[in-house]
């Protein structure tokens, strides 16, 4: 079920977001100070590429610096990726077999927004 629910992801909403991501990783790798921000980006791309079967947790050992670097991140691209999770979401809701994968970029969201700190893990 998670192979099908990804490739309709992919499709419909995955590809889009990704290629948001890669962009905001490119600019962010610019400066020698923005490459974890581009790292991230880039981390978070391919987990917006293909959802099923992982989850993000918090890592428990990220500081103050990941805190920083999160407001940072918010305010130079992680509301534009969120916004983009949200009006894709809203998309993928108007149908009924659109719900799950709706959902699925609405938990999107808050990693778009804040994304240092957190790790991603199979679900296993």
């Amino acid at each position: 079920m998670r192979l099908i629910l990804n490739v309709i992801w992919l499709v419909l909403a995955g590809f889009g977001m990704f290629l948001g991501y890669l962009l905001a990783g490119v600019l962010m790798c610019l400066t020698v100070v923005g490459i974890p921000f581009g790292i991230a980006a880039f981390r978070i791309g391919t987990y917006a590429l293909w959802p099923f079967g992982r989850r993000v947790v918090a890592r428990p050992t990220a500081g103050l610096g990941s805190g920083i670097g999160n407001v940072l991140w918010l305010v130079l691209a992680g509301w534009w990726l969120a916004l983009g999770h949200l009006l894709s979401g809203i998309a993928l809701c108007l149908t009924v077999i659109g719900i799950p994968l709706g959902i699925a970029s609405f938990k999107l969201v808050p990693v778009s927004l804040l994304p240092l700190g957190k790790e991603i893990v199979p679900v296993r």
